[in-house]
């Protein structure tokens, strides 16, 4: 399957990308990849397909990384031939090349909303349902700290982004990213951004820095774009010690997976704790677990929303609240099925009274316990 020349570009600023930058212009496109200078890729519809697309040379491929990555203050050549960057509008840049990149030079850009999705756009896109995010903005109105979790490219930047919009506007986020992209509209937001080694391997500053900088900073809410590494000790100790409502995302195929990615994260950052000291951690830390995939037909979707109950011997706990039901697939190929609540009621909700705070109606009648107006009995 191959895709034609796009429009042209509307916006003069993409000029310097070459042949390419119709195609990140372009609005389908939600990801542009380039393997070497024969072959470009684009993701259309949760679909990867191969454009006519060409670079004249190799020459001209390497010229146009090396314009992106030193736009942006960062460096790539034969001793440092990884680089991670972003274009001038927000948009996620990564480079590789030789010897590194075998058969050629790779560049991955993956697309920045300017319009971020709303909660209205995911529900039509089939994400998940009104219920789920009435459940998901209680969640972040009740100060739980969030789990998200997923494969790559499944969704997690979108949903944490619409996540965060859901902070009340007075307090004060920090947010910390590799690459800034979240788009809060609150007024009080602090942005981080991570920052790789210089030539003489200095001045680097990693995400765990700046989440340990956050930290001096007096947030009421600390998002962190991903955990990836050491900082999850330091992720994990700040939501244990006051600060409720944070958020962040982990890289796991399964929720499961998710909290066992935690628990190895935090030995990485060379304290010897027990497993088991780290489990307990990691219970008291998260409250909420929500896991996405990306599913055969493309569409990327909600597919579990989990609540941490505790630790049952020395195993994290945890109840389902909603997840996604297959009912097969169409002939055409797209998944059917439904997004359903367990029954079981989430202990969550029990802080909405005691904040003042109502259930959602979307949440009636799903829950035992819930009354006809959603809103749970006083204790």
């Amino acid at each position: 399957m191959s895709v034609q020349t796009p429009r042209p570009a509307p916006l003069a600023d993409y000029g310097m990308l070459g042949p390419i930058g119709p195609l990140v212009a372009d609005p389908l496109v939600t990801e542009v990849m380039v393997m070497g200078a024969d072959a470009v890729y684009v993701e259309i519809h949760g679909h990867i397909v191969l454009t006519n697309i060409r670079f004249a040379s190799t020459e001209e491929l390497m010229h146009m990384i090396r314009f992106i990555v030193e736009s942006v203050g960062r460096r790539i050549d034969d001793e440092s031939p990884l680089c991670d960057a972003r274009l001038a509008d927000g948009s996620r840049v990564h480079a590789v090349i030789p010897p590194i990149a075998v058969d050629g030079p790779m560049l991955t850009i993956r697309k920045f909303a300017h319009d971020p999705y709303t909660e209205a756009d995911l529900i039509a896109l089939g994400s998940c349902t009104a219920a789920g995010f009435a459940f998901l903005r209680s969640c972040v109105l009740a100060r739980a700290n969030i789990l998200i979790s997923g494969g790559t490219g499944t969704g997690k930047t979108t949903l944490l982004n619409l996540l965060s919009g859901y902070i009340p506007s007075d307090a004060r986020i920090v947010t910390i990213e590799d690459a800034a992209e979240l788009q809060l509209r609150q007024g009080h937001v602090a942005r981080l951004e991570s920052r790789p080694p210089d030539a003489d391997g200095r001045k680097q500053v990693t995400i765990r820095d700046l989440v340990i900088t956050s930290l001096r900073m007096r947030p009421d809410r600390i998002v962190v774009g991903e955990v990836r590494g050491p900082e999850a000790l330091d992720m994990l100790q700040a939501m244990n010690t006051g600060h409720e409502g944070s958020m962040t995302t982990v890289h796991a195929n399964k929720s499961r997976d998710a909290l066992s990615r935690i628990e190895t994260m935090v030995l990485m950052a060379g304290i010897e704790l027990p497993i088991k000291a780290i489990r307990q951690q990691v219970a008291s830390a998260f409250n909420i677990l929500v896991h996405l995939d990306r599913l055969r037909d493309g569409t990327r979707r909600v597919v579990e929303i989990s609540e941490i109950t505790g630790m049952e011997d020395d195993t994290i706990s945890t109840q389902g609240v909603f997840r996604f039901a297959s009912a097969g697939a169409t002939a055409s190929g797209s998944v059917q099925g439904h997004f359903e609540p367990s029954g079981l009621r989430p202990r969550i909700l029990d802080r909405l009274p005691v904040m003042g705070l109502p259930t959602p109606p979307e949440l009636a009648g799903l829950f035992p316990g819930l009354g006809p107006a959603g809103r749970p009995p006083l204790a």
